[in-house]
């Protein structure tokens, strides 16, 4: 176990939010860490490609037709400008 030492204060804080929640200050912290194993959103599971198409729905056309057509295998390059891999 780890111990985590506060000022009183700041414990206060912490228990104050947890109450406020209608939780032991030990079961709000757990939520917090996700050690509940409940997943922390009600929506399924979904595939990243799915999430990115979907997100890319609303780029509009003049704006999609700038992005490059290599970025995921010339990541580095537009990230941190470094030299383009040879592929």
């Amino acid at each position: 176990m780890t111990v985590i030492e506060l000022p009183d204060e700041q414990a206060a804080a912490l228990r104050a939010k947890a109450t406020a929640a209608g939780l032991t200050l030990e079961d709000w912290l757990k939520q917090l860490a996700g050690v509940e194993g409940k997943p922390r959103t009600s929506q399924p599971l979904r595939h990243i490609a799915d999430v990115i198409l979907e997100n890319m729905k609303d780029v509009p056309p003049e704006i999609a037709a700038t992005m490059p057509e290599d970025g995921a295998s010339q990541h580095d390059h537009y990230i941190y400008g470094w030299p383009r891999r040879e592929v």
